[in-house]
């Protein structure tokens, strides 16, 4: 069983790495040592310690596992997609050892049992650890208010009501309200649903020439303005989910400034891909919310390394290939995301657009105090989860390169620099590259 081999992990030292750590400013050569599924020195061994298996991480960056903070697992209710076990896989091949699954699951995440059978699934799984979001509304439909004292209970990291839109600005006014009592942070999806009006890409020249029902900019920075004068009204601790328009970025930097509690991500296709992509009606570039303008994408890319936009994410959403076909608007929009996050994130470094040491920082401490767990460390006795991985390594994205069960994205075929070489959760080894080859 899973739980066995968490509680006797191997000693391991991991040597020769370049070790980064931006929670504890750490950016230098040195060894890592576990014991007990903990890390137990860096740099020099304990007294005694006698490793029983050596990483040689020579060439590599060590850094800790990556905590990604949108991921949908598929299950329960969509396993004809994906399942825990299939996306746990490929989380761990992608140096990934947190995810954060949003509570739009068939059950949805409103009751304890859900957020249970999830953890309890993940755990038999045994490649990554997945923390939940409870259901802000019961069964997300936006009008009565979610247990959220019992969620909280059973582990979720923070309540949302995905992609659903609340009833009214009064509902969210005291859902916020609520959540705010218990200390839990919501998870805000900044669309006004009116303004939206069913669209399936951003509204702008590309959609009026293709004939496609667009979704403005104001959608998105209507719903940011709405969301930050209820949480000045209500003082929760907020997090913005997904921003893709510049202007929305810089309205979160504003009320940042002025103190109040709220953060915000991005998902990595938004810094690459652009409404542009959807020329040829290309449905796996179909994303809700959509592709926005190039200068969108500059904006968030300045953002990210600002750190305006604290975590950088994959926004994994895995389809069957039957989901992808048909006419643009009915096809089903999502891209799958977990085995292109960290290469696309090096694919910034490159280009000169974020420093390693803050690529690491979104991918790691941030997205993990934004969720409010002790991971995205190497600190001593903190949780080993590490992720080893090799920057110069190039491969290429193809069906058999793909651990995730969907194989929906618009980077297949390409060719990418950098792959983890070995994924470590809790100390014990969970993927290595020798072994996939």
């Amino acid at each position: 069983m899973a739980s066995s081999r968490i509680s006797d992990p191997k000693k391991i030292c991991i040597h020769g790495g370049r070790v980064i750590d931006p929670a504890n400013d750490v950016d230098t050569t040195q060894d890592v040592y576990i014991a007990n599924g903990r890390i137990v020195a860096l740099d020099t061994a304990p007294i005694g310690f006698k490793a029983e298996q050596e990483i040689n991480a020579g060439g590599c960056i060590v850094c800790p596992g990556l905590v990604d903070l949108s991921a949908r697992v598929r299950e329960p209710g969509l396993e004809r997609k994906a399942t825990i076990a299939s996306e746990s896989q490929a989380a761990a091949s992608g140096g990934i050892t947190t995810l954060c699954c949003p509570p739009d699951t068939n059950p949805v995440i409103d009751t304890p049992a859900v957020a249970e059978l999830i953890r309890l699934r993940a755990e038999a799984a045994g490649k990554t650890r997945i923390v939940t979001l409870g259901a802000l509304t019961r069964g997300l439909g936006g009008d009565h208010l979610s247990e959220m004292a019992a969620l909280k209970q059973a582990g979720c990291a923070g309540v949302s009501n995905a992609l659903q839109p609340l009833a009214n600005p009064l509902v969210e006014r005291r859902a916020l309200e609520y959540a705010a009592t218990f200390d839990l942070t919501v998870f805000l999806y900044a669309n006004d649903n009116w303004l939206a009006n069913n669209g399936c890409a951003h509204e702008g020249r590309v959609a009026t020439r293709l004939g496609l029902p667009g979704i403005p900019e104001a959608a998105e920075t209507a719903a940011v303005a709405r969301d930050l004068a209820l949480i000045e009204q209500t003082g929760v601790r907020a997090h913005f989910c997904r921003l893709t328009t510049g202007r929305a970025a810089q309205m979160v930097a504003r009320a940042q400034f002025d103190g109040a509690p709220v953060t915000a991500d991005v998902a990595a296709p938004y810094l690459y891909l652009s409404e542009v992509d959807i020329s040829d009606f290309d449905s796996q570039c179909h994303l809700i919310p959509p592709l926005r303008t190039t200068e969108d994408r500059q904006r968030l890319r300045d953002a990210l390394r600002r750190g305006t936009l604290a975590a950088l994410c994959s926004d994994h959403q895995p389809h069957e290939p039957d989901a992808k076909r048909g006419p643009f608007p009915s096809t089903e929009p999502g891209i799958s995301g977990l085995d292109t996050l960290l290469p696309l994130g090096l694919q910034l470094v490159e280009e000169k657009a974020l420093d390693l040491v803050e690529l690491i920082r979104r991918l790691t401490s941030g997205p993990a105090g934004i969720l409010g767990l002790p991971y995205g460390t190497l600190s001593v006795d903190a949780s080993a989860d590490i992720c080893i991985f090799d920057p110069a390594l190039t491969w290429q994205l193809d069906a058999g390169t793909m651990q995730s069960r969907g194989h929906n994205t618009p980077f297949m075929g390409r060719e990418l620099k950098g792959r983890c070489t070995h994924t470590l959760l809790a100390g014990r080894p969970v993927y290595s590259l020798d072994n996939d080859a």
